[in-house]
């Protein structure tokens, strides 16, 4: 972009991009305060000084709050909108084509300002000079516009801010990757502090019933049996389905029950069992929350991550995504840094001391590389963060959902690990990604007809809410007339034959034979009329004949 140095043979505009709308200043007179910024910084405190080096051109409103949020969005990434193309074509003066411009245009932002010389071949500036212009309009921008109320400014730029805010909030081309992220370092977290929680309640019981460790070694249904037991004495026969349903095994109940009798603890005050009882109840509805927060976590990921939670398991790729920091960072990392995320403590060490660099780091924890042997382990892992990686840009970029391509590239780990072991040959990339794509068009076809299913069902729901009176009666005729058919050997109404003699009354009128025409049949006998007449119609044209037999004779 072309900066220029503002000067009197070549007068400068200035675009300024207010909360209510565009607005263009021409700084005129710029001798009189010098063209240093410093010089501009000083004569933007006294509005008299100032007033008269700047002057307002024009100011265009934006028509509505959304509007203003729109141009907000374009002019921060540095586009020119149609709107804004057409407020600068009408208020700047017109630039022939094959010369040089003989003003210049003062931006705050240098990608818009490239924009417009690119488009309007209008020269553009943007450096401190422009900066300190802009923020002397800032601060003066309600007593340069009249039409503008006190406050009216500072009411614009706080909803428009405010709107601004919300957007790059909601915008998110991760698909909202943050919740993965938060629940997979909640979930991190729950199990390191249950597992202390469980140690600290074991040995807190255990003064009083340190048998119960030996038997038990779940952490969640000892904690549960702490709550139920509290007292070992008042244990009885009677507890046995209770202590059974608790831990699922009748022999190990009974195995509590007769270490119950015969326990070494000792003895705890009723208040040191309420403490450890409350605290029991803690560590059991911390496992029962982390229950409910991974199977959040599950439906999160094949939401957002199908593919990735399809390939490698739904907590390896969410520990990667939050690793990474979100789904297009992941994404955008090639194949051989996923394989060593979560590594890089290792890595730099082994580069500094030139050693043996590491072969995985967070995907160590998926199936795959467990079930390969020792010397495929590399192999495997650095075939699955090739196949992790095109899953993550397939789950970042593709416009539907869809888990088609995870399970094919799945699939072929699962062949990769046959070729290391048995030495079976697996089948080529492209074959299983046409197979992959077919898959994923119907899937998409099928969520199509699923949606238009849904929609009909929805709207007789609606339609038969709105009308409930209309459908009973509809339903009541329906069922009048099948319980009810009509029989065709009956005589017809005396309305029907009205109307027939009224068809044949206006046949004879408009000159045809008054022969009532049945559009359908209403007797048995209509196989005898047919032949009556077609013995009619056959003796008609024996007469006919005749008569032209007579014709030509005579003439």
């Amino acid at each position: 972009m072309a900066t220029l140095s503002a000067s009197k043979s070549q007068p400068l505009y200035l675009l300024y991009e207010a909360p209510s709308g565009y607005s263009i200043f021409e700084a005129h007179g710029l001798d009189e305060i010098g063209q240093a910024a410093a010089a501009v910084q000083e004569s933007i405190k006294d509005l008299n000084r100032f007033g008269n080096v700047v002057r307002l051109v024009t100011f265009k409103p934006f028509e509505s709050a959304a509007s203003a949020l729109d141009q907000c969005n374009a002019i921060s990434e540095g586009i020119m909108t149609s709107e804004l193309q057409e407020f600068l074509g009408s208020c700047l003066p017109k630039v022939k084509a094959g010369k040089a411009a003989k003003f210049s245009l003062g931006v705050a932002e240098p990608k818009l300002g490239s924009q417009i010389q690119e488009s309007l071949g209008v020269p553009c500036q943007s450096n401190e000079f422009v900066a300190e212009f802009l923020r002397g309009i800032r601060l003066h921008f309600s007593r340069f516009v009249r039409d503008l109320k006190e406050g009216d400014v500072e009411r614009a730029q706080l909803g428009l801010s405010h709107s601004y805010s919300r957007a790059k909030v909601k915008f998110n081309v991760n698909r909202i990757d943050n919740m993965i992220i938060q629940s997979i370092s909640l979930l991190d977290t729950l199990d390191k502090d249950i597992n202390t929680f469980a140690m600290r309640a074991k040995e807190w019981y255990s003064w009083h019933f340190p048998e119960l460790v030996k038997i038990i070694s779940d952490n969640y249904i000892y904690a549960k049996l702490c709550t139920f037991i509290k007292d070992k004495s008042t244990l009885a026969d009677e507890s046995l389905e209770e202590l059974t349903e608790i831990t699922g095994d009748e022999d190990k109940a009974k195995e509590i029950l007769a270490a119950a009798k015969s326990s070494m603890g000792q003895d705890i005050s009723p208040i040191d069992l309420i403490n450890i009882q409350a605290f029991g109840e803690r560590v059991v509805r911390l496992v029962e929350f982390r229950t409910v927060l991974h199977g959040y976590l599950v439906s999160k990921m094949h939401g957002i991550a199908p593919n990735l939670a399809t390939l490698i398991g739904e907590i390896v790729g969410a520990r990667l995504i939050s690793h990474a920091g979100s789904l297009s960072n992941l994404a955008k990392c090639p194949a051989s840094t996923v394989q060593i995320l979560g590594a890089e403590k290792a890595l730099f060490r082994a580069l500094k001391t030139k050693g043996n660099t590491p072969k995985y780091g967070l995907i160590f924890h998926s199936s795959f590389i467990g079930r390969a042997s020792a010397k495929n382990k590399g192999r495997i892992s650095r075939y699955l963060a090739n196949k992790a990686s095109l899953a993550t840009r397939l789950d970042c970029y593709l416009e539907t959902s869809t888990n088609a391509f995870g399970q094919k590239l799945k699939e072929q780990v699962e062949e990769r690990l046959d070729f290391y072991d048995k030495g079976v040959a697996p089948r080529k990339n492209i074959d299983v990604m046409k197979l992959a794509c077919k898959e994923a068009l119907q899937q998409q076809s099928n969520a199509d007809v699923e949606m238009e299913d849904a929609a009909e069902k929805e709207k007789i729901a609606q339609d038969g809410e709105a009308f409930p009176e209309d459908g009973k009666k509809k339903k009541k005729k329906k069922r009048k007339s099948d319980a009810e058919p009509m029989d065709m050997d009956e005589p017809q109404p005396a309305a029907e034959k009205k109307k027939k003699k009224k068809k044949a009354i206006s046949e004879e009128e408009n000159g045809h034979p008054s022969v009532a025409v049945e559009d359908e049949p209403v007797s048995k006998n209509e196989p005898k009329k047919k032949k009556k007449a077609k013995k009619s119609a056959e003796a008609a044209e024996e007469v006919s004949k005749k008569k032209k037999k007579r014709k030509n004779a005579a003439e």
